[in-house]
């Protein structure tokens, strides 16, 4: 994955209003756009945590949800999720749908950086074993719903985003068997 690829800039009401490099667009002023969020469970309904690289410009070192990513212009949201689970994790996805389609948050890291993103939360079945990009992922873990309701709820456990996800999905119904 490169730096350079595009991110979809957004109005508020998620509609595309032009592109810019993902380079330039991660700031103290980061402009709305479109990501996605992913949520891994294997067979046993545990789901996968990653910790994010110590090389990511946003939340370094921080423990999250299995991936997100941004779709390329005129790229569809479930090809994008297949695309970067491929690339940040090795691996293929069963079972891909969108579990919240209208998640949106804005999200400040410690070194300033802001996240501004409308970002529908995908769940999936993982297929295949974890080849995670050492770029992208500096760990993970198989984790029980449980588990990740308590890092959730405990707010500073995992990232702002995923603390957030966590509680929606919950009281939609999605993880409740782990």
């Amino acid at each position: 994955m490169s730096d350079d690829e595009l991110v979809v800039l957004v109005d508020d009401a998620g509609r595309p209003i032009g592109s810019a490099r993902k380079s330039t667009v991660h700031h103290q002023q980061t402009p709305l756009h479109l990501a996605f969020s992913c949520y891994l469970f294997d067979e046993g309904g545990q789901v996968l945590l990653t910790r994010r690289a110590l090389g990511k410009l946003t939340f370094p070192g921080v423990w999250t949800n299995s991936l997100c990513g941004h779709p390329a212009p005129g790229e569809a949201l479930e090809d994008a999720v297949v695309r970067r689970t491929r690339q940040e994790l090795g691996l293929d996805i069963a079972e891909l749908r969108c579990a919240l389609p209208g998640f949106r948050y804005r999200a400040v890291s410690s070194e300033g950086v802001v996240e501004n993103e409308i970002c529908p939360v995908f769940c999936g079945l993982a297929v295949g074993s974890v080849d995670a990009d050492p770029a992208e992922v500096m760990d993970f873990r198989w984790v029980s719903w449980s588990q990740l309701r308590v890092a959730a709820d405990l707010g500073w456990a995992i990232s702002p985003w995923a603390s957030e996800q966590v509680q929606q999905l919950h009281a939609a119904g999605i993880g409740r068997r782990g």
